[in-house]
């Protein structure tokens, strides 16, 4: 690739940016879309909605980039929780080391590849690898230079990492002190409870908590099925009868939508009443129908945090697997379909996942391997010939080599964090947030390999083809191959910078796939009630990735293509703000996971580090120069040293929760008499039914009275005039945009 095609790229991708800022400028300003981009703070913004002829709201401004430029932490814990604040945190850790990589490699290692060689093309006509460490004569004196930039960017990484670490640690401590109305610190959650013909789960529980718990033991709450199927098959038949009393009901005044989408009349649709169909007050305890529908999975309340956190810790059972204990997650985060799955399939299960996720990755380098073709062109077209035809215009040529292959690639990427939720549920995380985290893992290793890895490897396999197919089975030359390629595939790297950093920027502010959402409920259903549409949490699974992969490709190209980082430096500024927007104004923080997201981020920081130190001493070693070599294996020592100590003296703190801590918040609840009232709202806060079966809430709100006046003050019980379906054309709809999109 040359210059002139990275500059086509780097053109179309700062166009594209340009317009779709500027239509989010215009398009946030709309009343129709403010469910769109002011998830966070409708009812603020309902106060200007009625102004259609609101002159400012077709005028392109750069408000919302003061607004998060000045947005305090302090406003930012409080909207987005402290997930938000670790996730920010990442990004302004890159801004300031790539910073400091950008100063140091830009004026003092770009000018010695450039100027390695003597002879120099025009430099629009120069090819990238001119700028790369390639260019450099092997045995130069100046390779000391990169040796001393790897140490310097080395050592800047692992300090500001020391203090980030240092500080986030406080503050999940200080976040953990805070919650002490947290139901979960109190709440065990039981699973793989032993069936017996002679007692239901409940009395099982009872016994043995009560036998082996007598001191701590509070009260449990058993977890009842509740299947797809059942689901499904009771909306069929709610949805029947609501089609065929719609021609009584319009006499009676019933709330109706008309559907734009067929041309139906304003019967189309109908919301059904939130008045229950009968008054029977038959105990809820005492129902038959809801016993039959336990299972063995129990929600266990105990008198203090320190008693829940040791019976969550300890094996309760010679047989590891029943009576399996763990802290039970917020209510909000509690991720019930897979509390009914039975507990001894999980590892089965978990085995599966992983051939599925090998054979997924295999699978993906058919488009890694042509969008790496697309990037040598003219290597191809001595393989094959009839693509000379296709490339003969100087800017389709151009456009293929700089602009397509990282489009392609970003295209076919967008499918993966969908399949990687898919697998992450199956696996049988007990959280929504646990569940993100192993997706945004999953996802993480995915474009690590086949983004960065497979690259490489493709692009040395194509170097090789050409060479000569009889080096191919000669072993000694694919060290050599494989260093030869980490330069060179740096130049597909900055277009991918250029084309998945700005344009997902971009996309991520636009947000097409609520805009088309909501599109669909105001103009095909005429629904214009806000309420109705939704709202999201962060996608910390694909951006989490998404921000430490271009730290990745920062890390590893800094001393051997440091062109990447003015255009990695853009990205990481336009994703400060960006999503400092987003998290303000669009998401909605539902569940958090106090911060366990700074170990990954630390983690893979560190093997970046790691990988970057073994590439330039592969590299070191080709150009032959010793004293650089020599001086690169004590800093990868160094390097994982620091990892070590920092895993021994923070990591634990994201794994367990302190006794010292907890014991100490509940001697203030007893010396405060707060303990009572948490007592008395622990079996209220783990409402099953608010995310389940509609079927299932309905029979337990008409046979509980106590739930029915629970529902009435909490809002806990989701209501029929609440649901968002109300015909089998949305609920399609909805479901199509729930798998592609995942938000939630």
């Amino acid at each position: 690739m040359n210059i002139s095609a990275l500059l086509t790229s780097s053109g179309i991708n700062t166009a594209v940016c340009a317009v779709l800022f500027s239509l989010y400028s215009i398009l946030r300003k709309q009343p129709s879309l403010v469910s769109v981009y002011f998830g966070q703070k409708l009812a603020q913004v309902r106060s200007k909605r009625n102004d259609p002829f609101w002159l400012q709201r077709f005028i392109p401004s750069a408000s919302w980039i003061v607004k998060s430029w000045v947005a305090s932490e302090e406003e930012l814990f409080a909207t987005g929780g402290l997930d938000a604040v670790v996730f920010l945190r990442a990004v302004v850790f890159s801004i300031r080391v790539f910073s400091v990589a950008g100063v140091i490699c830009l004026f003092l290692v770009l000018p010695l590849n450039y100027f390695g060689k003597e002879e120099h093309k025009h430099i629009r006509d120069e090819q990238l690898s001119v700028f790369t460490i390639e260019d450099v004569k092997e045995g130069s004196r100046w390779l000391w230079a990169h040796c001393l930039a790897l140490y310097v960017i080395s050592s800047c990484a692992c300090i500001l990492l020391y203090f980030e670490y240092k500080s986030i640690t406080k503050m999940r401590l200080a976040y953990i002190t805070a919650s002490h109305s947290h139901p979960s610190h109190f709440t065990v959650l039981v699973r793989a409870i032993p069936w017996s013909q002679e007692e239901s789960y409940g009395v099982k529980v009872a016994k043995f908590f009560t036998d082996y718990y007598s001191s701590s033991y509070l009260s449990h709450q058993m977890i009842y099925h509740s299947g797809a199927v059942q689901k499904l098959m009771t909306d069929a038949e709610k949805i029947y009868n609501m089609l065929k009393s719609n021609s009584m009901d319009q006499h009676y005044g019933s709330r109706l939508l008309r559907c734009g989408f067929c041309g139906g009349t304003s019967t189309s649709f109908k919301i059904l009443s939130p008045e229950p169909e009968n008054g029977r007050t038959t105990s809820c305890l005492d129902s038959p129908d809801l016993r039959e529908k336990e299972c063995g999975v129990a929600l266990v309340f105990f008198r203090t945090r320190y008693a829940a956190l040791v019976a969550s810790e300890g094996l309760q059972q010679p047989n590891p697997m029943s009576w399996v204990t763990d802290l039970a997650p917020e209510p909000s985060d509690i991720y019930w379909s897979n509390l009914y799955v039975p507990y001894r399939i999980f590892w089965i299960r978990k085995i599966a996942i992983l051939v599925a996720f090998i054979l997924f990755v295999t699978f993906f380098l058919i488009p890694v391997v042509f969008t790496q073709s697309l990037v040598h062109l003219d290597k191809v077209e001595k393989i094959f010939p009839f693509m000379k035809d296709i490339t003969e215009r100087r800017f389709m040529k151009q456009l293929i080599t700089g602009y397509l292959p990282s489009v392609i690639l970003m295209i076919f990427l967008s499918i993966v964090p969908p399949i990687m939720m898919v697998f992450s549920t199956l696996e049988g995380s007990i959280s929504r947030s646990g569940r993100k985290r192993s997706t945004c893992i999953k996802v993480l290793y995915f474009v690590i390999w086949n983004v960065f890895f497979a690259n490489i490897l493709t692009e040395a396999a194509i170097d090789h083809y050409q060479d000569s197919i009889m080096k191919l089975g000669d072993p000694k030359t694919i060290p050599n191959q494989l260093a030869k390629a980490v330069p060179s595939t740096a130049t597909f790297f900055v277009t991918y910078v250029l084309t998945s950093g700005w344009a997902s920027l971009s996309c991520e502010l636009i947000q097409p796939f609520p805009l088309l959402y909501n599109s669909f409920y105001r103009f095909i259903l005429r629904n214009k009630d806000d309420s109705s549409y939704g709202s999201y949490t962060f996608p910390y699974h694909t951006e989490v990735p998404r921000v430490l992969l271009f730290g990745l490709l920062g890390f590893t190209c800094s001393v051997l293509a440091p062109l990447i980082l003015p255009f990695l430096l853009v990205y990481f500024f336009l994703a400060y703000l960006v999503y400092r927007n987003q998290i303000l104004d669009v998401y909605v923080t539902k569940y958090q996971s106090g911060g366990l997201y700074w170990p990954i981020i630390h983690n893979t920081t560190i093997f970046s580090l790691v990988l970057t130190q073994i590439i330039a001493l592969g590299v070191f070693g080709i150009k032959r120069s010793p004293i650089a070599s020599s001086f690169t294996i004590p800093l990868i020592i160094c390097t994982l040293l620091f990892h070590e100590y920092c895993r021994q003296r923070f990591h634990p703190v994201f794994k367990k929760t302190p006794a010292k801590t907890i014991i100490d918040m509940d001697r203030e609840d007893e010396h405060s008499g707060r303990m009572e009232e948490i007592y008395q709202k622990l079996p209220s806060a783990y409402f099953q039914i608010n995310s389940e079966s509609r079927s299932l809430g309905k029979s337990l709100e008409l046979n509980c009275p106590e739930i029915q006046a629970n529902s009435r003050e909490t809002g806990n019980i989701s209501r029929l005039e609440d649901l968002e379906t109300p015909g089998l054309i949305l609920s399609f709809f909805e479901f199509l945009f729930k798998f592609t999109y995942l938000r939630t």
